[in-house]
């Protein structure tokens, strides 16, 4: 694998200041910072946090959120340029659009989408707002021009190079009125996660992503509540640590990631760092640097 470079993406802009913005300093703490071959590259401050929902666009903070993932993605930018691997520490899942800017600016890519929600909200739909709710949809064109049509380029992905897995908030979802996830974008739940098996289906959801290359996203909400409360929306069920690690595992062994970003992870839920610890296991795993002893 490429040599990894961290990016501190600490925005809320797309949720609440409640602790997630914590998440780099936290994970970086924990270990992930002596992650071997590592180098540090940089920290992205997002603009001021505004609680009033935007009239026009129905959305917290969109001028910001559209400030910030221009300036992240040139952070981004820079990284790949370099020929390195970004992880980036979020955040909220809104980070998502910055990093992707990053590689619409350089072509086709796809989404290896990892979240125990589908976040395709409309604004309508999305009681307050949040655009942490709402990535997916606009990355893919689905949602208010100011954030789906970023410097002038349309949307960030294709329905068809897009793969979810892991959601379990289908009822949540449907009884709040969310849009429906396009026909063409590849979904899978938890349940048909767990029929196939984790490594199974990582791969074949790549198999869908063929030809590009690919971006992952991790929102840690897709564990298991009882093995990762350190979250602010929670819901039951989940995957395990190990289903996790083989998917992550999976998914950037062959070459064709060109990054990962980690959200949603709330230190102050966290507060003796075990579960800090704990995903920073898992994700040196996932990358393939685990220390001796260390796996599992």
């Amino acid at each position: 694998m490429r040599e990894t470079a961290i990016v501190e993406a600490p925005s809320v802009l797309g949720l609440r200041p409640t602790g997630v913005e914590e998440l780099p300093a936290a994970l970086l703490d924990a270990g992930l910072a002596a992650l071997p071959g590592a180098v540090r590259a940089g920290r992205v401050e997002p603009p001021p946090y505004d609680p009033r929902r935007d009239p026009h666009t129905g959305v917290l903070n969109a001028a910001g959120l559209a400030e910030y993932a221009v300036r992240l993605a040139n952070a981004v930018g820079d990284v790949l340029d370099a020929g390195r691997f970004p992880l980036v520490l979020g955040g909220d899942c809104s980070i998502l659009l910055g990093n992707l800017l990053a590689l619409r600016r350089r072509g086709r890519h796809g989404l290896l989408f990892l979240d125990g929600h589908t976040d395709f909200y409309q604004p309508s739909a999305e009681p307050a707002g949040e655009a942490a709710s709402m990535e997916l949809a606009l990355a893919t064109g689905c949602g208010p021009r100011p954030l789906t049509d970023l410097e002038g380029r349309g949307p960030l992905l294709r329905d068809e190079d897009v793969a979810v897995l892991g959601f379990r908030d289908a009822d949540e979802s449907a009884g709040a009125g969310m849009q429906p996830l396009p026909p063409e974008l590849y979904a899978v739940g938890l349940d048909g996660v767990r029929a196939v098996g984790a490594g199974t289906a990582a791969r074949r959801a790549l198999a869908r992503l063929a030809p590009v290359p690919y971006w992952v996203h991790l929102d840690v909400d897709v564990l298991d509540d009882a093995l990762m409360p350190a979250v602010d929306y929670r819901l039951p069920g989940g995957l395990s640590w190990a289903e996790l690690t083989e998917v992550l595992r999976t998914a950037l062994s062959g070459g064709r990631a060109v990054g990962l970003d980690v959200t949603i992870f709330n230190p102050r839920l966290d507060p003796d760092g075990a579960l800090a610890a704990r995903l920073v296991r898992c994700l040196l795993d996932g990358l393939g640097r685990a220390p001796v002893g260390a796996r599992g």
